[in-house]
């Protein structure tokens, strides 16, 4: 059951999102005078402008996973792609809000976790059509890193001078590096054989970790 103070909260967190949206003052006075209260009213719910930041953060998150979670398709490899494109439109057009989402003292968040669950199984779904040429893991990774660093690489242009065509071309990239020409041939191993693609990507990463 929400309650007032619920309500409150979450239009405090509206109220700072906004701001950090609209590249604005985000400062506890600031977020007090957007929400029509006080400045002690703030800390309330909030110890200091830094935790607000993190709920934003969370929010921001959440909001962010939601919308990119669209029922899977029938092409594993078309979704990534969809994917990709969202995550690369949202960066440019939040750029003060993609710099809490990627900040590293916010990685454990559950909404991040979240999202890093949602690319995990689309890389996994690439995985089972035995298209992978390295571990989930590191085909995860690969496309996290590239898509960041390509959303951090356009802003720091002036967006009159951005190449439109170079989040494409990190994208080619990362295919190039993640995924085989043809589908993984069958093990030959007696009782490996019978292993599905997925299980067998699953034991090719095990394999591959530390110790593995």
């Amino acid at each position: 059951m929400t309650t007032v103070r619920d309500e409150t909260r979450a239009s405090i967190v509206e109220v700072a999102a906004r701001l950090v949206r609209d590249d604005g003052p985000v400062t506890i006075r600031a977020v007090a005078q957007a929400a029509g209260l006080q400045p002690p009213a703030i800390y309330r719910f909030f110890a200091d402008k830094d935790a607000l930041l993190d709920a934003v953060a969370e929010h921001v998150f959440t909001a962010y996973v939601t919308g990119k979670t669209p029922d899977a398709s029938a092409d594993p490899l078309a979704d990534l792609r969809t994917g990709w494109d969202a995550h690369i439109a949202f960066g440019l057009a939040n750029a003060p809000l993609f710099g809490l989402l990627i900040d590293p003292r916010r990685a454990a968040s559950p909404a991040a976790a979240a999202g890093m669950a949602v690319l995990r199984a689309r890389v996994h779904r690439v995985a089972a059509t035995g298209r992978l040429r390295v571990t989930e893991r590191r085909a995860v990774e690969v496309i996290h890193a590239a898509g960041t660093g390509a959303v951090l690489t356009l802003l720091a242009m002036p967006p009159d001078d951005r190449e439109p065509g170079l989040a494409d071309t990190m994208y080619q990239a990362v295919l190039q590096t993640i995924l085989a020409d043809a589908p993984a041939p069958e093990v030959a191993t007696p009782g490996l054989s019978k292993l599905t693609a997925a299980e067998r990507a699953l034991l090719a990463e095990w394999l591959d970790r530390p110790g593995g």
